[in-house]
């Protein structure tokens, strides 16, 4: 069902029945799995590919070129997966001959209005990102992560598996898996507890996750030696052993470095003032 008003160009591909509201427009090496619904004044142009049972709403604008000083009009794409939420006015960019040539959005995505993706991206599946965040270029998002509003990501940023990311927040570090973070220039408040359990990770499993992280963050031993002594006394066959596994191996790989926690405030403190 394609709506008189909208504007769909020769070489766009429709992979089956899709709807398509008015004035919206779609140029250019484009493909739209079935069963997605794009409503009205949206715009997809380049060389976007969109998958199945997605919906589009009002002014989105995907697959435009990024806004990278040194792209030369070289030929990248826009990848989307299947089942997705993309609300009003989120943006998506293409990638950059730099980065690879490819941002990449997984399945069953929530992206809420205004939200921004940049070049180069990789976003994973099951992600929410309440309204306004923003995320740089050259972003790494694993799955089951949680962006409370207006959110921003610096570019190269890794942001690890079931992590929540409080409103406001400003990311400049990678935020490893399964931990909250907040604040600017955010700092870890411990692990997502309530994100593990809707997960279905076992209590066994969230202690030895804990367990991890106090080892990690809390022991004062050196990246290296922190990741060495968890590997020791955490196994990857006991409950949650997979889970910190996934965890070492994030940090073990981070190149921009890893958000900490937020410094402990004395007892003898007096409160902030209201």
């Amino acid at each position: 069902m394609i709506h008189p008003m909208a504007i769909v160009g020769r070489e766009v591909e429709l992979l089956g029945p899709v709807e398509i509201g008015p004035f919206s427009v779609i140029v250019g090496k484009v493909r739209i799995g079935e069963g997605t619904v794009i409503h009205s004044h949206v715009r997809i142009e380049g060389e976007t590919e969109i998958g199945k049972n997605n919906q589009i709403f009002t002014g989105a604008v995907l697959g435009t070129a990024p806004q990278h000083g040194k792209y030369q009009g070289e030929k990248t794409v826009l990848r989307i997966g299947d089942g997705n939420i993309i609300r009003e006015y989120v943006t998506m960019h293409r990638g950059t001959g730099l980065g690879g040539g490819v941002t990449s959005v997984g399945d069953e995505n929530f992206l809420m209005a205004y939200c921004h993706i940049g070049h180069d991206c990789r976003v994973g599946s099951r992600v929410v990102m309440a309204n306004s965040s923003q995320i740089s270029g050259h972003v790494l998002i694993e799955d089951e992560v949680v962006f409370s509003g207006l959110v921003g990501v610096h570019q190269f940023v890794r942001i690890g598996q079931l992590a929540m990311i409080g409103g406001g927040a400003m990311a400049v570090m990678d935020v490893p898996p399964f931990a909250i973070a907040n604040g600017d220039r955010a700092r870890l408040y411990g692990i997502n507890r309530i994100g593990l359990k809707r997960k279905g990770l076992s209590v066994e499993a969230i202690r030895a996750i804990q367990k991890a992280y106090e080892i990690l963050f809390r022991s004062g031993l050196r990246r290296e030696e922190a990741i060495q002594k968890a590997e020791k006394e955490i196994s990857p066959s006991q409950e949650g052993g997979k889970e910190v596994q996934h965890l070492l191996v994030f940090v073990r790989g981070s190149e921009r470095g890893i958000t900490r926690f937020r410094p402990s405030r004395p007892e003898s403190d007096s409160p902030d003032p209201e």
